[in-house]
């Protein structure tokens, strides 16, 4: 599924999802009809989750981006699927990562200033069961930011 052409067509899909079959199919090298079928035959084997945009968030005044390292009191019962069930529920954790290491779980958190930032670590984050520590990095600058997967390396 995944040969040389599938890759391309992924690859100008990632970097814009709006394009048409078209003009997908001329960036690719084919003509539109046979990109068509294979632009469905990559969706129905869910290679694509969905298409979306990415916005520009400092223009629309989420300055602060955070990485909240959390760890938890015990990993036994219901402490993890209560904690994974309420960070799915807050829409400023943008990533939730299960991690190795001092933490066991690295949230990325968007927000507009420090003081929201507060506010929800306290009002949320604080209160779900089984929290027991929080660490939290500040982004100074994001150096690289991307959503291409790299398709070349398999």
């Amino acid at each position: 599924m995944l040969d040389k052409m599938v890759r391309r067509m992924l690859h100008e899909l990632q970097k814009d999802a709006r394009v048409s079959v078209q003009e997908l199919a001329r960036r690719v090298g084919m003509s539109a009809t046979p990109c068509w079928r294979r632009l469905k035959e990559i969706e129905r084997a869910g290679l694509i989750r969905r298409h979306t945009v990415l916005l520009d968030r400092e223009a629309l005044g989420l300055k602060e981006c955070l990485l909240a390292h959390v760890t938890l009191l015990r990993h036994a019962g219901s402490s993890v699927d209560e904690f994974e069930q309420a960070v799915l529920r807050h829409p400023e954790v943008i990533e939730c990562y299960s991690t190795t290491g001092d933490a066991d779980y690295i949230l990325k958190i968007i927000v507009p200033d420090m003081k929201a930032y507060d506010a929800f670590l306290h009002r949320e984050i604080f209160s779900i069961p089984g929290v027991a520590n929080v660490r939290t990095a500040v982004v100074l600058r994001e150096v690289k930011y991307d959503t291409l997967l790299p398709l070349d390396q398999g």
